[in-house]
């Protein structure tokens, strides 16, 4: 069972979070300007399990072990915003890459954009500190927590998706207005900017 007073209070609270500009809307804004918004999709679905990896965690515990090895979290900080900066300065290199037509799109693997937003998730240190605080409020020790733990990310799940594709189609949109003429290279420019710049926020967050 469920106690659907704190569901109706749980739902616009992480809806409100999601909404609000952070890494992965970053992310998938960027992606979305670059990439299009079906081929982002792997970039969230990757997202989205790092989501609810780390939701889990936090409610079974995990969470305080990783607040008591700080240093481990650090390191793992720092590799995920490496790796995303890197990916930024190839968006920037390779002018080309990010080109208009399908064949160019298809160079960016499914493995590399699932990867971006699984990374991106689960070295969020802002991502961790939120369901800590956030989640255990929401469960009713009344109630058996696997139940209520699969709502909470049920609907966790919901809110990011909609959230990313929100802002994967206003990169979208972004995109098609900066290509017009001959701004591909500033648009391509601009992607690799935002991307370096989640990596940046990834590692010193």
């Amino acid at each position: 069972m469920f106690d659907l007073a704190i569901l109706a209070v749980f739902i616009p609270t992480f809806f409100f979070v999601s909404i609000t500009p952070g890494m992965c809307m970053t992310l998938a804004m960027t992606l979305g300007m670059s990439i299009g918004v079906r081929r982002t999709m792997w970039m969230m679905i990757g997202e989205l399990l790092g989501v609810a990896l780390v939701a889990i965690a936090a409610v079974l515990g995990v969470a305080s072990v990783m607040l008591n090895y700080p240093q481990a979290f650090a390191i793992l900080k720092w590799v995920g915003g490496a790796y995303l900066v890197f990916v930024g300065i190839i968006m920037w290199r390779d002018k080309a890459k990010l080109d208009l037509n399908d064949q160019q799109k298809s160079k960016v693997s499914r493995k590399e954009l699932f990867s971006q937003g699984l990374v991106t998730a689960i070295a969020n240190p802002k991502g961790w500190a939120f369901m800590i605080s956030l989640l255990p409020p929401f469960i009713n020790i009344d109630y058996a927590i696997a139940p209520q733990l699969s709502i909470l990310v049920t609907v966790i799940l919901v809110s990011e998706f909609v959230c990313m594709m929100a802002y994967a189609t206003g990169g979208k949109s972004l995109r098609i207005f900066l290509s017009r003429g001959d701004n591909v290279k500033f648009m391509n420019a601009i992607a690799g900017s935002l991307m370096i710049a989640v990596g940046i926020w990834l590692a010193v967050g």
